[in-house]
């Protein structure tokens, strides 16, 4: 039977029904806290995951309880507040309801939809066995499987074959954004410091790490003198950049590139390699294609300015799924405007079921950071620039700060220390598995 909008028990208080629980649902959840509503909160997992540490679960940094909160511990003390682990399969905005998989209705009163973005592999899906993306706790343990696993194979093959030269050991990141940078620092951080006199029969500083962007610069949302000092702090870490390069195909074991060279001709390359990682596309969750707008390239939902659909006063859609603008520029796609947005989305959820003026969303920018190894980063704040150890250390505090939970913080803390201290990684364990397997 659907679930009415008056709830079971009677209850003739309002009811909000928010998808997903990555910031921008956590942050309309709180902010509906003591507030005389009924609140649905629904995700696919049971916790909330501090994304911007991801790529430290899949680089044996970090342990994944360090980064992950259970949601409905979250939410303990907030009363009105109903957890629901479950997956919207569809939307009805005539009728007001959303559809789980199994076809189960559940009725609203306002809706936010926070269900972010996923990979974009730009029509070639196929390639996502063999280059898996950084988005869930289950692709970084894939990641971590295939890194960890390439040295202990080049080791193996070393070993059964001592009168031959070291076997090659390749690591591929396409995407030079965030995540790509990050991600290709710390693999060559571990290759050259973690791992070392580990193995017997390699050498793994001698490992390649690759780092593939098709545009003219590495993290190109930053100004230009601070992708060029990135650019630098990338290869003194070791990491070969290869800029104006386009990737036309991915198998297991190879990346095709299609690239141009400073004064050279065009020209195609097949780079052989043991852990490839896509950080080059995101696409927005297909829930957006249930409102009945048009979507823009990326699949996201444009919204007003009080970030609702036209058309639907009572449908908000933040976050990544959102193609927001405030004081006429586009909102990007970070954790502190997610978060800004679910604040303003559960006011104007509440006050659209009220009868009350809606609020128009302004995005404060706080700035932008990367790191890129350990004490190497960019920062951007305002007028002012960092990089190397000042934004580094800037960016740990940054991240320390907004790490959900007080055991979270100290976790983190205390494994950064040890790591900025001895070079090691202290959650160096993966198990094989099928899905894991190249």
């Amino acid at each position: 039977m659907p679930h009415d909008k008056k709830n079971t028990r009677g209850s003739d208080l309002p009811h909000i029904v928010i998808i997903g629980c990555g910031f921008g649902g956590i942050q309309a959840a709180k902010a509906l806290h003591g507030k005389a509503c009924r609140i649905t909160l629904i995700d696919r997992t049971n916790h909330h995951l501090f994304q911007p540490l991801l790529y430290q679960v899949a680089t044996a940094g970090l342990a994944s309880p360090a980064i992950a909160a259970p949601i409905r511990h979250i939410f303990r003390k907030q009363a009105n507040v109903c957890v629901l682990l479950n997956e919207v399969d569809r939307i009805d905005v005539r009728e007001e309801r959303v559809f789980f998989r199994d076809n189960t209705p559940l009725a609203y009163d306002a809706l936010i939809v926070a269900t972010g973005a996923s990979h974009s592999y730009f029509g070639r899906d196929d390639w996502a066995t063999h280059a898996p993306g950084l988005k869930t706790l289950s692709d970084a343990m894939i990641i971590r499987q295939r890194m960890l696993q390439a040295f202990e194979l080049a080791e193996l093959r070393a070993f059964e074959r001592p009168d031959t030269p070291q076997p090659s050991l390749n690591f591929v990141v396409i995407g030079a954004g965030p995540t790509g940078v990050e991600m290709a620092g710390t693999f060559a951080e571990i290759a050259r410091h973690t791992l070392k006199r580990e193995f017997r029969h390699i050498d793994p500083s001698q490992a390649r790490v690759l780092l593939l962007e098709g545009g003219p610069k590495v993290l190109a949302s930053f100004s230009d003198d601070l992708s060029a000092k990135a650019m630098t702090q990338l290869q003194a870490l070791g990491v070969d950049v290869m800029l104006n390069a386009r990737v036309t195909d991915v198998r297991s074991g190879l990346v095709q590139v299609a690239h141009t060279a400073p004064g050279a001709a065009p020209c195609n390359e097949l780079i052989t390699s043991d852990c490839t990682v896509w950080a080059a596309g995101v696409q927005a969750s297909s829930l957006g294609q249930c409102l009945g707008v048009a979507l823009d390239r990326a699949g996201r939902v444009p919204v007003t300015a009080q970030l609702a659909v036209d058309g639907l006063p009572a449908v908000f859609v933040i976050g990544d799924l959102a193609a927001a603008t405030s004081n006429g520029k586009h909102v990007p796609g970070v954790s502190p405007a997610a978060k800004q947005m679910g604040r303003v989305a559960a006011h104007n959820a509440l006050a659209s079921i009220e009868g009350r003026p809606l609020k128009a969303f302004e995005y404060v920018d706080y700035g932008s950071l990367a790191t890129i190894g350990r004490k190497s980063a960019i920062a951007q704040i305002g007028p002012v620039k960092l990089s190397g150890l000042p934004a580094w250390l800037f960016w740990l505090f940054v991240h320390i700060f907004f790490l959900i939970g007080f055991k979270n913080r100290l976790l983190v803390m205390a494994e950064w220390a040890w790591s900025y201290v001895t070079l090691a990684r202290s959650a160096r364990v993966y198990w094989r598995s099928d899905s894991a397997d190249r």
